[in-house]
């Protein structure tokens, strides 16, 4: 498959079609790294963790009072009744 390298402001770009993209399961907007090995550029996706900086996230929102709950609690109209 043929592309072009294409003038991007100071750097250039290469338009990766979207099937190549899913054979090294990333998509547009993904991060990736660039190696250069033996003249060939090699794009690899971002292998990130699983919940990677979720703690952190966690903290900032509480810190900034924005951690109330999107849904409130609520209830099933039998609730009032139940016996545990």
């Amino acid at each position: 498959m043929r592309s072009a390298v294409k003038k991007i402001g100071n750097s250039a770009g290469i338009v990766i079609p979207k099937p190549l993209l899913a054979e090294i399961g990333a998509k547009a907007g993904d991060g990736v790294e660039l190696t250069v090995e033996q003249g060939r550029i090699i794009i690899e996706p971002v292998q990130t963790r699983a919940r990677e900086g979720w703690a952190e996230d966690a903290k900032r929102l509480a810190e900034a009072g924005d951690d109330a709950l999107v849904w409130p609690e609520f209830g099933n109209a039998e609730d009032a009744e139940l016996t545990w």
